[in-house]
């Protein structure tokens, strides 16, 4: 499911034969700068050498497929904006390859397969107006838009927990430790069936606690409810790189009970399913 909030990208045309890069954060304030170099993509100067040598690795792959992508020798003044705050790991690497495609005129997931190892549901959620079903199989990707507006949408609920996430790091840890992944993943892709059918609080949360004792069995970890949340009145959903950024809450407790709950537990970001799903 894509979130109201992402990130955008200007760009203009500038003097000189250089790149330069200016990042801003959701306060307008500048969180990563760069001056990049066309002849081969790296950094002259930057404030962030690692995020520098990712923008690197974007641009050449982008370059390989669009040979017409930057090859004028005209620089550029590009500016990024995001809508979130830049440790909620709401998606800042999965929606920047999307823009960056959208300028080159390249495919974004072709783009994402060039010089990442994930499934690439992110930046195809990045593109998508609404929720959508993916899936990769064998080297295949499948997707399509559906419906789904659960009617107890106002029992569900984003939770910060603070700790963001390497996916990058998540995926290896993935790839090591998860045994019969063919097994895993038919289980997994029937509850993500279910998930979409579902039309019943009780069954949700059921459906939550089955998709957690899964994943928590297959990776060997304490699922997240287990671990921090034992007392919750309800159902807690690990999101992304399992252990970090955002948890979905499903409560019949109402908003204010629920809130309560997460800042007892020193979190203060609770933020309600209509008010960040796209």
């Amino acid at each position: 499911m894509p979130t109201q909030k992402g990130q955008s990208l200007s760009f203009k045309q500038n003097k000189g034969s250089d790149i330069i890069w200016k990042a801003l954060d959701s306060n307008g304030q500048e969180w990563f700068s760069a001056q990049i170099s066309l002849f081969d993509f790296s950094p002259i100067k930057t404030s962030d050498e690692e995020m520098a040598l990712k923008l690197k690795k974007l641009l050449k792959n982008a370059v390989r497929l669009n040979s017409e992508f930057l090859s004028k020798w005209n620089g550029f003044k590009v500016e990024t904006r995001l809508e979130f705050p830049n440790n909620w790991g709401l998606g800042s690497s999965s929606s920047l390859t999307y823009l960056v495609a959208q300028w080159a005129d390249v495919h974004p997931l072709l783009l994402h397969f060039k010089y990442s190892n994930g499934s690439g549901y992110d930046v195809a959620c990045a593109g998508a107006d609404g929720p959508i079903y993916y899936q990769l199989e064998d080297g295949t990707i499948n997707w399509e838009e559906i419906d789904f507006e659960p009617n107890f949408a106002d029992q569900l609920y984003f939770v910060y927990l603070g700790r963001k996430q390497s996916s990058e790091e998540g995926i290896k840890y993935y790839t090591k430790t998860v045994k019969n992944k063919s097994s895993f993943v038919k289980h997994s892709t029937d509850i993500a069936c279910a998930f979409q059918k579902c039309n019943s609080l009780k069954d949700f949360i059921s459906l939550i606690n089955e998709a957690e004792e899964l994943v928590a069995k297959n990776l060997k970890l304490e699922a997240c409810k287990v671990t921090h949340f034992s007392d919750f009145n309800g159902a807690i959903k690990s999101l992304g790189a399992w252990g970090g950024d955002f948890v979905l809450a499903a409560s019949e407790m109402d908003s204010q009970e629920v809130a309560q709950y997460f800042k007892s537990k020193g979190l203060d970001t609770s933020i309600p399913y209509k008010e960040f799903v796209l």
